[in-house]
């Protein structure tokens, strides 16, 4: 089947549907993954475990590492913050009885946050095969400095989520008394 658009462009009419194909079985593998948390977080560690190993058996690439680590700091405070800043917003959950109750709403959804980091992994890997990234540095010094990185980050993260009152987990579905699971009737006896 000749169309205009393979006239036109030739042999590039093929590429771009190949790299369509391509895309949408990509995105059909990452919505059967997203129901999936524990599988994936699996996935982040066997990564995670891999990227170590291999940093670990060439005894380099600590500025691609501590790149890595800074990125995956970036992430975390995503997903930790809330979508509405209530320094800049104004609050967005209830102060006064008399107001509405919204939920906690993360800047960085779980799912991205994931893709994100696995997506760092995976990038930060592929760099290790290429020695111009192996910069001799003192890694050290870069390891004391990510440490101090993440206190002080996280520290300020913690005072904000107690200055305005919310809290970034929520553990399942909440649950009421037996009382109120057995109905009104079972509650009088």
């Amino acid at each position: 089947m000749d169309t205009s658009l393979d006239r036109s462009f030739g042999p590039w009419a093929s590429t771009g549907r190949i790299t369509s194909t391509v895309n949408a079985r990509y995105q059909h593998i990452l919505d059967k993954a997203t129901p999936l948390v524990g599988l994936r977080w699996c996935l982040w560690v066997l990564v995670f475990f891999l990227y170590g190993v291999r940093v670990w058996y060439l005894r380099g690439f600590y500025i691609v590492t501590y790149g890595l680590g800074i990125f995956n700091l970036n992430l975390v405070i995503g997903f930790l913050s809330p979508q509405l800043d209530p320094e800049t917003e104004g609050p967005a959950l209830p102060t006064k009885g008399d107001q509405e109750f919204k939920p906690f709403v993360r800047r960085l959804p779980e799912f991205k946050f994931w893709l994100a980091s696995i997506k760092a992994f995976c990038t930060a890997f592929c760099l290790t095969f290429f020695s111009v990234f192996d910069v001799p540095v003192f890694w050290p010094i870069l390891l004391v400095y990510w440490l101090v990185l993440f206190m002080v980050t996280m520290k300020r993260q913690i005072r904000h989520m107690i200055k305005y009152r919310y809290l970034p987990f929520s553990f399942g579905k909440q649950t009421y008394g037996a009382a109120g699971a057995k109905g009104k009737g079972a509650a009088d006896k």
